[in-house]
């Protein structure tokens, strides 16, 4: 290109870019208008310029400038840095496949940008800009930060980021970015952390952000400040630090708002602290290296599940939500570790099945934490009882722990045919089926007193006058309540009319007595 052929504006450009020289078009003292054709500045990246002098460097730096034309410098090596401020382009640069060394877009106008395949060996800058259409990265190699600070992007009906396999040696940072339209980065990684603090994601029929399977060596933050309307997808993410979304707003009514199903979190993955979702979290399978909390979160799904926790594994699990959650809580087959929660933020539906935890963090009575297992609508499961009453005898509580395993007998004898909800009931009046053994004693002592008292009062003929040791009304009564009692008294006398019909009751009452002592026994020393 001839130097009589360009504009005033793209002159001082061409004589500034061996330096490395800005041009700041900003004051408007050119006639023409602050233009430069887009050609010109890929001429410039490409080489046609004039030779740099020993000890000069150069780079493209333009600020205020109308970029028309496109500005093609697709699969080209470019030696120099570009640097952009406060320009407006006609048409969407295309720099996909190119080599650069840095590439910096601030305050920029552009109706979209593709990067796509390109490779950065510095930073991709393109903050406080305004974006009509998508910005694409998809598989980008980016070795410095990328930078999103403060950007507006707008691509409602499709993608407005596309940043699939995207590898950023530094960090990724969006805090206060605005985007209208999909998010898409799955199977990037980020060598240091990803920061949406403050952004607003906005894709009401679809994925807000689809992060599935990205890599983030450091923290993954999307507080405070940040709010999302569409799903969030974390799956299969793998974080070297902690995920946090204290503050944001998630919504994705009568749907899920956070997918986040076998990540791998090697600290805190902390949902509260003013969190709130219209929708449903969905954990199952993360494995947390440290503390999963909801403490202070307002998480509402109502007829659905609200949050879903199955085989997640945490060291600490904290649910005091500020209210409780609307919806179902399962958390089926989960490790919580030490879990902390309250009795005033505890979940209508409550799902426990296979559920573990090392300790309950709240000092409760077996009372109140069985109205917190009756909470599952799941029927009859023996682990929770089981489970519950494991940590009470690891604190040393025995007492409530035969309270919560009675509690359980209780439960599934409602499950049971009519014949075997009968003798559940005798079980339970006698002995609490084998964990109220006093009550057993009680029954003896009092069938005991009432035979002595009639048999005193009406004592049985001999059965052979001479022959028959002296009655005693006690010992009588003794022998036909113990099966294996041996006083000589019940083989030597004979009860007639009323008295025979009490002993027959006696021995029945006997005899039931000791079958339910001996079972209750074997139950309660079996691992049933």
């Amino acid at each position: 290109m001839r130097l009589n052929e360009l504009s005033t504006d793209e002159r001082q450009l061409w004589s500034s870019f061996p330096k490395g020289g800005a041009v700041d078009l900003r004051d408007g003292a050119s006639p023409e208008g602050p233009t430069v054709r887009a050609e010109v500045i890929a001429e410039l990246l490409l080489g046609a310029g004039d030779e740099p002098a020993r000890g000069e460097r150069p780079a493209l730096r333009l600020s205020g400038a109308h970029i028309t034309g496109s500005l093609d410098v697709r699969f080209a090596e470019i030696r120099s840095p570009v640097v952009m401020a406060d320009c407006r382009f006609d048409e969407a640069p295309l720099l996909q496949g190119a080599k650069f060394h840095e590439v910096v877009l601030t305050g920029c106008i552009l109706p979209g940008l593709d990067v796509g395949t390109a490779q950065i060996d510095g930073r991709l800058v393109l903050s406080e800009c305004r974006l009509s259409g998508p910005l694409r990265l998809t598989r980008a190699q980016i070795h410095g930060d990328v930078d999103l600070r403060d950007t507006v992007i707008r691509a409602p009906d499709g993608e407005a980021i596309s940043a699939v396999h995207l590898g950023v040696g530094g960090n990724m940072l969006c805090t206060n970015l605005d985007v209208r339209g999909g998010f898409r980065l799955s199977g990037a990684a980020v060598s240091g952390e990803f920061d949406l603090e403050g952004a607003t994601l906005s894709n009401p029929e679809g994925h807000a952000l689809d992060a599935y399977h990205v890599q983030i060596a450091e923290d993954f933050t999307f507080h405070p400040g940040f709010s999302a309307e569409g799903r969030i997808i974390l799956s299969g993410a793998t974080v070297g630090a902690a995920i946090g979304f204290c503050g944001a707003q998630l919504r994705n009514p009568h749907d899920i708002a956070l997918e986040a199903v076998d990540v791998s979190v090697n600290r805190n993955f902390d949902l509260g602290e003013g969190l709130s979702v219209e929708g449903g979290i969905q954990l199952d399978g993360t494995r947390i290296g440290t503390r999963l909390s909801f403490r202070d979160a307002v998480v509402t799904n109502p007829g659905g599940t609200a949050i879903s926790l199955r085989l997640a594994q945490a060291r600490e699990t904290d649910l005091r939500t500020r209210r409780p959650i609307d919806g179902t809580v399962d958390a089926s087959n989960a490790q919580l570790g030490t879990l902390y929660d309250a009795a005033d933020s505890w979940p209508a539906d409550l799902r426990l099945a296979e559920t573990a935890y090392d300790a309950l963090a709240a000092p409760l009575t077996a009372a109140d934490r069985l109205r917190w297992l009756r909470r599952g609508t799941g029927g009859y499961l023996p682990q929770p009882y089981e489970q519950l009453a494991a940590s009470y005898r690891r604190l040393g509580h025995e007492d409530e722990a035969r309270t919560v395993l009675l509690a359980k007998q209780r439960q599934r004898r409602a499950a049971l045919p009519l014949h075997r909800r009968l003798w559940g009931h005798v079980q339970d009046a006698t002995v609490g089926y084998g964990y109220r053994p006093l009550r057993a004693a009680l029954w003896l002592l009092a069938l005991l007193a009432v035979g002595t008292l009639y048999f005193t009062l009406h004592p049985p003929a001999p059965l052979e006058t001479g022959k028959a040791p002296p009655f005693n009304a006690l010992f009588y009564t003794g022998d036909l309540l113990l099966p294996i009692a041996g006083f000589g008294q019940e083989t030597a006398f004979a009860p007639h009319g009323t008295g025979q019909w009490l002993a027959y009751a006696l021995t029945a009452a006997g005899w039931i007595l000791a079958t339910t002592v001996a079972t209750g026994i074997s139950r309660a020393t079996s691992r049933q």
